[in-house]
């Protein structure tokens, strides 16, 4: 997956409009990155990666390439 493939997913995930979002994005700048946010990220993580992460590991995340890092 490419840059650009995990800025689109990560823009559907938090339901934002598509080009909303760049790799130096402040997530607690969004309006969109709540608790569901959050709760979509665990689930995709689990599901789509294979990786379990814990809602407390996520709101460690500071901007959008913290996630991008770990998908």
């Amino acid at each position: 997956m490419d840059i650009k493939e995990k800025i689109a997913k990560i823009e559907e995930l938090l339901d934002v409009d598509e080009g909303t979002l760049t790799e130096d994005t402040v997530l607690a700048e969004l309006d969109e990155w709540d608790s569901m946010s959050i709760l979509s990220l665990i689930v995709y993580f689990d599901e789509e990666c294979g990786k379990n992460i814990s809602g407390e590991e996520i709101k460690d995340f500071e901007i959008v390439k913290d996630i991008m890092d770990l998908m």
